[in-house]
C-alpha cells in the first residue's frame, strides 16, 4: 500500500478514538491485556486493531485470528473490518472458539483416527446418548439424572480432561460412576461419527498436544491472535490460546474481570486475572471511558462492584453530563411490582414517545417472567422473551435437520432414531428394538442394522417398511451432489412425505409448522447467497457448512433488536446488549443474589458481577425494584431486599412511593409534570396514596442501615 493511502487509512482508523483506545490499536507486538470496562468501545478497538495490522503494518490478512463467544459478535467484527478495509477482510479468520475448532477438525481430525464427516450433536442428542449409555449399564435414568451426568461430562471437557484424566480426578463413588459413563459416552459418539460441543475444543487441544507439526502449522498460519471476552474463557479455551500463541506471543486479549459471569459453565476468572503472570512482559491498557451509560448509572454500578476482591481496579467515567437518578421501588408483592414496571413502560411509550423496543425487563431466573408477561398481556404491550425456543430447536426444523444429517453421516444413530417414524411409517417399537439389539451385537450403525435385518427377515411384517426407509435414504443420498441446498431440502420434504403429512393435518398448528418449513427454505437460500464466496475455497460441501452453522447458533445469535417489542430476559442473556430504559426486578436476597450462589465468597462475587452487568445494560434510565412478598413454588414467601442495594450510594438513588394499582391510573398534576426536571420524572410521581408513600419515606436509608439480612417472618 502506498504511504499516502496508508496515512489516509490510519486517519480513518484513529478517527474518534480516545488516547487509551489508540494505544491499544498501535500496540501490535507481544502480549497485550486490554481491560475494557462496560461500554468502553472494545469492539471498535478490536476491529480498528485488525484494520491497523493489515492496512498500516502490512500484516497479511490470513495471518490474523480473532475469536469471540457469539456468532453475532463475530459477524459484527467482520462487518466493521470490511467497512475499513474492503474485501481483504474476508481473508481474516474471525469467529467463535467453536467455529474455529470445527474448521480445524474438519481438516485435521483424521490425525486422531476420526472421520472428517462428523456431525455435531446438540443438547437433545447428547441427552439421548447418555440415556443409551445408562441403559447399557443397566442403570435407571429416573434414578441417575441424564442431565446431571451430561453436565459433569461438560465440566470435565471445559477443563480439558479426557475420560482417563477425569477418572484419575474422581474422588468419590458418584464421580467414579460419572467418569466410567463419560468413557462409554465418548465411545458412543465415536461410533456415530459425532462430536458434541465440548469435543470441538477438547479434541482441538488434544490434536495440538499429540501432533506438534499440526500445531506448528497453525502457529505459523496465525501470527497475530486477538481474543474477545477473555474473562469468559474456560480451561480448554485457555489451553488452545496458549498453544497457538506460544511461538510468536503476539497475543492481544480483551476483557473485564468485573463481567465474568459464566463460572457455572466452566469460565475461569483466573485466566484474565493471571494473564500478566503467564506473560511477564505484558503491556496493560485500561479502557475506562464509558460511552453507554449516564453518570448516576455508572457511579452506582461501580460502587457495587468495588466490593469484590477478585478484580482489577478500574475507574470508569463518562463525559455525559446530567442523567436522572436510579429509581428504586419496593412493592408489597410481585404483582404490584409488575404493575409498577408496566405502568412506567406505558408512560414512557405514550407520553415520552420511547419505543417499546428500547425498554427491557431483566431478572435473575426465567421463572420470574410469568407475572410480567401476564401484566404486559393485560395492557396489550408487545413483548418478546429472549432465550426462548430458537427457530432451529422447533420440532419440524429438527426433523428436517436430522434427515440432512443422516445424508452427511449414515452412522448418525441419533438422527435416525428421530426420523425413523416421522412421518409415521408403521415401524413398531418391537421391530425397532430388534434393530437396535442387532446394531449393538454386531457393533454397527442403526442404518446398517436395518439393512441387515431386512436381509435376515428379522422383523417379519415390518421388513418391507424398513426396506422402504433404507431405499428412501439411498435415493436422497444420490441427490446430495448436483442439487442446490434449497432444492435438496425441498426434495427431502417432498420425498419423505413430511410436507404432505402436515398438509393433510389441516390444523392451525400444522399450518404454523408449514410456515416454519417455508422459512427454512428461505434460510437455505440466504445461506447460499451469504456464503457463495467462502464456498469456493472451502473443503466442506455446502450442506456440511450449513449444518455446522446451524449447530453453532447460540441463543443470543437469535436476538433481534425489535423497536416494537419490550425485551424480557435473564441477566445472563443480556450480556452484550444495551437499552435506553432497563427495569432490574426481583432485587431480593435468595433471588439476586441467588440462594445457590450465596454460600461462598466466590459465588457471591459472581452474583455481584452479574448485578454489575445488569446495571450497566442501561443507557439512560435504570429502575430497581423488589417485593416484600413473592409467590414462589406455589407458596407466598416474605422477602428481604438484596444486599447489593445497600452498596449503592444514596446520592445516586431516588426512592419512589407506591405504584399505581394499574398502568392506566394517572398521577400528579399537569403543572408538576411540566416542572419536572426531565421527561422521565413524569413516570415516577409519588402523589398516589400519600399516607402509604409517607410510611415509606426514607425507605432507601432504612434498607441501607438495617442491612440485607432481615429475617423472614
Amino acid at each position: 500500500m502506498e504511504p499516502l493511502a496508508q496515512d489516509s487509512l490510519a486517519s480513518s482508523i484513529f478517527a474518534g478514538l480516545n488516547p487509551e483506545q489508540r494505544a491499544a490499536v498501535e500496540t501490535t507486538e507481544g502480549p497485550l491485556l486490554i481491560l475494557a470496562g462496560a461500554g468502553s468501545g472494545k469492539t471498535r478497538v478490536l476491529t480498528s486493531r485488525i484494520a491497523y495490522l493489515i492496512g498500516v503494518c502490512g500484516i497479511p490478512a490470513d495471518q490474523i485470528l480473532a475469536v469471540t463467544f457469539t456468532n453475532k459478535a463475530a459477524g459484527e467484527m467482520k462487518e466493521r473490518v470490511e467497512k475499513l478495509l474492503g474485501p481483504v477482510a474476508h481473508q481474516c479468520t474471525i469467529g467463535t472458539f467453536h467455529s474455529v475448532g470445527v474448521r480445524i477438525l474438519r481438516k485435521e481430525i483424521g490425525h486422531l483416527g476420526r472421520s472428517r464427516g462428523f456431525v455435531i450433536y446438540d443438547d437433545a442428542d447428547t441427552i439421548s446418548v447418555v440415556k443409551e449409555v445408562l441403559k447399557s449399564e443397566g442403570l435407571d435414568p429416573k434414578v441417575h439424572d441424564p442431565r446431571r451426568i451430561r453436565w459433569q461430562i461438560d465440566q470435565w471437557k471445559n477443563a480439558g480432561l479426557l475420560p482417563a484424566a477425569a477418572e484419575e480426578q474422581a474422588n468419590d463413588l458418584d464421580a467414579q460412576l460419572c467418569a466410567r459413563l463419560y468413557a462409554k459416552y465418548q465411545r458412543k459418539l465415536a461410533e456415530s461419527e459425532a462430536l458434541d460441543f465440548g469435543d470441538l475444543l477438547l479434541l482441538t487441544a488434544e490434536l495440538f498436544r499429540r501432533h506438534p507439526r499440526v500445531l506448528q502449522y497453525y502457529q505459523q498460519k496465525w501470527t497475530y491472535i486477538l481474543v474477545d471476552e477473555y474473562q469468559d474463557t474456560n480451561g480448554v479455551q485457555y489451553g488452545i490460546v496458549s498453544q497457538l500463541a506460544a511461538a510468536h506471543r503476539n497475543l492481544c486479549v480483551v476483557g473485564d474481570p468485573d463481567q465474568s459471569i459464566y463460572a457455572w459453565r466452566g469460565a475461569d476468572i483466573r485466566n484474565i486475572l493471571d494473564f500478566e503472570n503467564d506473560y511477564a512482559d505484558t503491556r496493560v491498557i485500561k479502557l475506562e471511558q464509558n460511552y453507554r451509560s449516564t453518570q448516576p448509572i455508572l457511579a452506582a454500578a461501580s460502587a457495587v462492584i468495588a466490593n469484590n476482591r477478585d478484580r482489577k481496579d478500574k475507574r470508569l467515567f463518562t463525559d455525559r453530563e446530567g442523567g436522572t437518578p436510579i429509581r428504586f421501588f419496593e412493592a408489597e408483592d410481585d404483582r404490584e411490582e409488575a404493575q409498577f414496571v408496566v405502568r412506567n413502560m406505558l408512560t414512557a411509550n405514550r407520553q415520552n414517545h420511547i419505543r417499546y423496543g428500547h425498554q427491557a425487563i431483566l431478572y435473575r431466573t426465567n421463572a420470574q417472567s410469568r407475572v410480567f408477561e401476564e401484566e404486559l398481556m393485560k395492557y396489550d404491550v408487545p413483548y418478546t422473551i429472549v432465550g426462548g425456543q430458537r427457530f432451529y430447536d422447533r420440532a419440524e426444523i429438527k426433523d428436517v435437520m436430522a434427515y440432512l444429517r443422516l445424508l452427511v453421516n449414515p452412522k448418525d444413530d441419533a438422527a435416525l432414531r428421530r426420523i425413523v417414524n416421522k412421518p409415521t411409517r408403521g415401524i413398531g417399537k418391537a421391530s425397532f428394538d430388534k434393530v437396535e439389539e442387532l446394531a449393538a451385537r454386531q457393533g454397527i450403525s442403526l442404518l446398517e442394522a436395518m439393512k441387515m435385518a431386512c436381509g435376515l427377515q428379522l422383523v417379519g411384517r415390518s421388513t418391507a417398511k424398513l426396506a422402504d426407509f433404507v431405499a428412501l435414504h439411498a435415493g436422497l443420498a444420490h441427490l446430495r451432489t448436483g442439487h442446490a441446498l434449497e432444492d435438496l431440502i425441498a426434495e427431502v420434504l417432498a420425498k419423505t412425505g413430511y410436507l404432505r403429512a402436515l398438509e393433510q393435518e389441516d390444523t392451525p398448528e400444522s399450518e404454523a409448522r408449514l410456515d416454519n418449513l417455508r422459512e427454512l427454505l428461505s434460510s437455505a437460500r440466504d445461506f447460499h447467497s451469504a456464503n457463495e464466496d467462502e464456498l469456493e475455497g472451502e473443503e466442506r460441501t455446502e450442506l456440511e457448512l450449513y449444518l455446522d452453522q446451524v449447530a453453532l447458533i447460540s441463543d443470543l445469535d437469535g436476538y433481534e433488536d425489535r423497536a416494537d417489542r419490550v425485551s424480557l430476559m435473564t441477566v445472563h442473556s443480556a450480556k452484550g446488549l444495551e437499552f435506553p430504559i432497563v427495569f432490574l426486578v426481583g432485587r431480593e436476597e435468595r433471588i439476586f443474589p441467588h440462594a445457590s450462589s450465596s454460600r461462598d465468597e466466590g459465588g457471591l462475587e459472581e452474583e455481584r458481577r452479574l448485578c454489575y452487568v445488569a446495571m450497566t445494560r442501561a443507557m439512560e434510565h435504570l429502575f430497581l425494584s423488589c417485593a416484600s412478598q413473592r409467590m414462589q413454588w406455589g407458596e407466598r414467601s416474605y422477602q428481604s431486599p438484596s444486599r447489593f442495594l445497600q452498596e449503592i450510594p444514596d446520592e445516586w438513588v431516588e426512592t419512589l412511593g407506591s405504584a399505581a394499582r394499574g398502568p392506566r391510573t394517572r398521577t400528579g398534576s399537569p403543572e408538576a409534570a411540566r416542572n419536572s426536571t426531565t421527561a422521565m420524572r413524569r413516570t415516577c410521581r409519588r402523589t398516589i396514596r400519600p399516607a402509604r408513600a409517607a410510611s415509606r419515606s426514607g425507605r432507601w436509608c432504612a434498607i441501607r442501615s438495617s442491612g440485607a439480612g432481615r429475617s423472614s417472618p
